[in-house]
Formats: C-alpha cells, structure tokens, sequence
C-alpha cells in the first residue's frame, strides 16, 4: 500500500472498531490486529490512539452530516422522514461509540471531538431550515429546530440503551415531534403561521404529518376531552380594580 493508502486503511478500520465498542475498550493493538499490520507501524502513521480516534470521528462526522443532506422535492415531513431514516441507520450502526462521546462519558472525549460532533449539529441544523425555505428565520425558529435537533441525539441514544420500540416507530415520532414544535412556534410568531399553511398544503394523507393530524383528531374524541380545552382557550376576564377602603 502507498502510505495514503496505508493511512486511510487504518482510519477505516479503527472506526470500525469505534463504531461497535466504546472508545475506550479499543487499544492501538485491536487496531493494529484488525489492519494485518504491526503496532509500531499504526504509531508511524499516528501519535497515538486519540489521534486515530479524533481522524475516525471526522470521516464519521463528514457521512453522517452528508446522512441530512436531502433533495427540496415533496412533503416536508416527508424529507425529514428520509433524513431520519438515515440518521437512525447510522446510529444504529455506530451506536456503542457515538453513545460514549455524546453522553460526556467517554475518555477519549476532548475539545477536538466536541468541534467535530459540534459541526453535525451545524449541518443538521443549517440543513432544516433549508426545506423551511424561510428568507429570515426567526430566533425563536432557529431555537425550536436546534432543540429538536437536541432531542433527536436524546432519544435515539435511549434507544440504543433499550430499544424498546420498533426503530420505525421511533423515526415517525420524531418527525411527528418536529411538525408539532413548528406549529407551536408559529403559534407564536404570525410571520410563521403565515407560512405554515403552505408547509400544510402541501403534505398528503398518509404521511407523517397527515398521521399525526388523524392522531390528534381522536385526541379529541376522547370524552369530555374537547369541552374542557374550549374552556382552557377561553382567554380570561381581567379582574376589577379593588376599592381602596
């Protein structure tokens, strides 16, 4: 092998390793073994473990931040149900490693690998409000998408830890969580609610958001359900000045 050639092989190898064990059960001698090559030769290539570690973590970095990448064609919640369906796929795969790091665990953890996961969140971010096709996102929008961007990492990393609900279940309720955040955003904002009936009109019956509209509609068929939330949308009467006695 040329010595790129060399160096990239090690690189893929060690993330492989990272990929299923956490960082810190992984030594220079698992890399070594798993590349067909001598200690001695992985420390010609790199100072140490955490240099091969932090390289890992930015060609990782690179394909998951590639993962949101997604064409502006057809439903937005439909976008972002294949964006999520490649997220999940890369957690899933990476899992024990990317578990460690992000929960501040890890002691391989340092101020290069958080600038790395840092640059993830970035593109997801920078991503999203691209599909919003907003001139002028407000803070408030940018807001609500970095803490769902937040809540996504959470939960699917208490997924990895239980797996406790089927992973397509868990990548519509995070698109779903997504569609309800940005109406209650634009609750609050006119110039959202303004755009949010064209982000509607343009969703269909069977996807996510369509889904999730069905869901709320027999929310409200619960009994007494409806006539109690009417009472909670009735705005309240300001109460009369007292006298001064």
């Amino acid at each position: 092998m040329s010595v790129d050639e060399r160096r990239e092989q090690l690189i893929a190898v060690a993330l492989e390793l990272f990929s299923h064990r956490p960082p810190e059960e992984v030594s220079i001698d698992d890399i070594a073994a798993a590349a067909g090559a001598s200690r001695p030769l992985v420390y010609h290539y790199f100072p140490g473990k955490q240099a091969i570690y932090e390289e890992s973590l930015r060609r990782a970095g690179r394909e998951l931040s590639a993962r949101f990448e997604e064409p502006a064609d057809g439903p937005l919640s439909e976008r972002l149900y294949r964006v999520m369906g490649r997220y999940l796929d890369f957690v899933q795969s990476h899992g024990p490693g990317f578990a460690a790091l992000l929960r501040g665990g890890s002691v391989t953890a340092s101020t290069n690998t958080s600038a790395v996961i840092d640059e993830v969140r970035k593109a997801a971010h920078e991503q999203i409000l691209g599909h919003l096709a907003l001139p002028s996102p407000s803070p408030g929008l940018r807001l609500t998408v970095r803490a769902w961007i937040a809540n996504a990492e959470i939960t699917s990393l208490e997924w990895l830890a239980d797996r406790s609900v089927p992973l397509e279940e868990l990548r519509l309720h995070l698109v779903q969580e997504f569609v309800a955040s940005l109406t209650l955003t634009a609750a609050r904002e006119p110039a959202l609610a303004a755009e949010l009936a064209g982000f509607f009109a343009g969703e269909r019956p069977d996807g996510p958001t369509g889904k999730l509209v069905r869901d709320l509609a027999g929310l409200l068929a619960v009994p007494g359900l409806a006539d109690t939330l009417a009472v909670l949308a009735v705005p309240p009467t300001p109460e009369e000045p007292r006298e001064q006695a």
